[in-house]
């Protein structure tokens, strides 16, 4: 258990995939506007990989990369819904999609746009992005 953070659980539309991660309840959420997240409509918050636990689903996932490869675009086999992804910013940690999380946890949501169309320039000028999946 981790003080002050609360556990989440989540998954994608079938079913086939089942997580749980630990982070507050009050979520910053992350808009990202480069292509990939553009497309796929990815809002996500990020938390360290030692608060993700993949409970189900692991031969069920499948993977996407482009460009850099760096990031993990991770997706469900049967119903195609990204509930998490290795972020390009955090390849230390999780993207995990809020709207992918079961009702009840979930006290509010913080949204901020960021300009992915140039990644390079505004990951460097983000004052706290890096610092996210770190325990």
């Amino acid at each position: 258990e981790y003080r002050g953070l609360v556990k989440h659980t989540g998954g994608c539309h079938c079913g086939a995939v089942r997580f749980e991660v630990w982070a507050s309840a009050d979520l910053h959420v992350f808009n990202c506007n480069c292509s990939i997240c553009t497309k796929k409509q990815n809002r996500h918050f990020i938390v360290p990989a030692s608060r993700f636990k993949l409970l189900k689903g692991a031969d069920n996932l499948t993977t996407y990369t482009f460009n850099t490869h760096c990031a993990q675009h991770t997706f469900c086999k049967t119903c195609g819904v990204q509930s998490f992804y290795t972020p390009r910013s955090n390849p230390d940690g999780y993207g995990i999609a809020p709207h992918c999380l079961d009702d009840g946890t979930v006290q509010t949501i913080v949204t901020e746009d960021i300009n992915g169309k140039e990644w390079e320039k505004a990951v460097k000028e983000h004052k706290t992005i890096k610092d996210m999946s770190k325990p």
